[in-house]
């Protein structure tokens, strides 16, 4: 997948207002290389550690809207700390990577970066950070508020029941039932059945 650096200052343009010297601060301290992908869809970012005296490596989704950008990037520097601080012997979304993430979001939270319905969510993800962005759902649909419009993207848990969609990569599936807390959907070509976020964007069929 092509990736593209990018010198720091050019940051400016993907981080919400107020943010950049901060964000610049942990990249220079730490000596991270820092890559933005195209779309990813089940992962928005990505971190590698430092290696055979390479820099630690982290990568991030470069279409994600500003405020989501800053959140997947913290989530990413918060392996990189644990790491550092704790070795890796520890569970990759363990206590302490949760510990070092929480601390990193109180951090950014607390300088009024983030719209209030962007902050209250962060406030509540604090209480018990998931192992990925993608899967808070209730974070993940208020920060799509502030995506660029996307033309006929839609969540899955929009569809009705029987209606059938395409995902990025081109397939068509039939939306099922919801089974807890992912939706049974079966492709129509193949006539398996897979199991999608209920966030899951999708494009309807028409």
């Amino acid at each position: 997948m092509p990736r593209v650096e990018h010198p720091l200052q050019a940051l400016t343009d993907y981080l919400p207002e107020n943010s950049f010297e901060q964000v610049a601060d942990y990249l220079q301290h730490y000596k991270v290389h820092l890559t933005l992908t195209r779309q990813r869809q089940s992962v928005l970012g990505d971190y590698r550690n430092a290696v055979h005296g390479k820099n630690h490596r982290i990568s991030i989704n470069g279409n994600l809207n500003k405020f989501s950008f800053l959140i997947t990037l913290l989530h990413e520097l918060a392996h990189l700390v644990a790491f550092e601080k704790f070795g890796n012997r520890i569970l990759a979304h363990g206590k302490e990577w949760k510990s070092v993430y929480k601390n990193l979001l109180a951090d950014f939270v607390n300088r009024k970066i983030f719209p209030a319905d962007v902050e209250q969510a962060l406030y509540q993800s604090m209480q018990n950070p998931a192992a990925s962005s993608c899967a808070e759902e209730s974070l993940l649909r208020i920060l799509r508020k502030y995506d660029v419009v996307k033309k006929d993207a839609q969540l899955l848990e929009e569809l009705p029941k029987g209606a059938l969609f395409t995902t990025s990569d081109g397939r068509v599936f039939e939306k099922g039932e919801r089974l807890r807390k992912r939706f049974r959907c079966t492709e129509k070509k193949t006539g398996l059945v897979y199991l999608f976020s209920p966030v899951y964007e999708v494009r309807l069929v028409k």
